[in-house]
């Protein structure tokens, strides 16, 4: 493992602390993208997200002092990185569609929780519904059965009112 020259041990900290407080991370090739273009890509990636460029070396070294083994694959050419605190899906998504006006992006890879991403899985990423949206559908599986049941439970006690009601309205006919 590298050393970091003195100067540079500061940065290396400041990955790591932001490493260990992301939800994720993704890493984008920016070369060719104006200063310009970079700061409408954090303005669109919003509050949650941090986009930041360091030097590759740097990075590699504060993930390897981090625990995190797969990264360096990802760390070639002019690298920028998306600390996510929260939604992952929307800042994939965020970054795939700022990548549709702007070809020169690109959406190498990333880190899930420990789990290095490939540029295919974070496109996956990308491609999911949003988290509210799966914790809305969650809600409603959970619902149904629930309200299948309720209604199991309901069925005798109904169908006991109906035969009392038939049987209060034969007696009337009878008398």
């Amino acid at each position: 493992m590298d050393n970091p020259r003195p100067e540079k041990v500061g940065i290396v900290e400041e990955i790591k602390a932001a490493l260990a407080d992301s939800d994720a991370v993704l890493l984008t090739e920016y070369r060719g993208m104006s200063v310009p273009s970079i700061g409408k890509l954090r303005r669109q990636l919003g509050a949650t997200t941090s986009y930041k460029v360091y030097k590759n070396t740097l990075v590699r070294i504060a993930a390897e002092q981090s625990g995190i083994v797969g990264l360096e694959p990802l760390l070639t050419g002019p690298t920028a990185v998306a600390f996510i605190k929260g939604d992952a899906v929307e800042a994939a998504k965020s970054l795939r569609e700022f990548a549709k006006t702007e070809p020169r992006l690109i959406v190498k890879g990333g880190l899930l929780g420990n789990k290095v991403l490939d540029a295919k899985q974070t496109a996956a990423l990308a491609d999911m519904p949003p988290r509210m949206q799966v914790l809305a559908e969650l809600a409603g599986l959970f619902e149904a059965p629930l309200s299948s049941f309720a209604s199991l439970l309901e069925a005798p006690v109904r169908d006991i009112a109906y035969a009392i009601a038939a049987l209060e309205e034969k007696q009337s006919a009878a008398a």
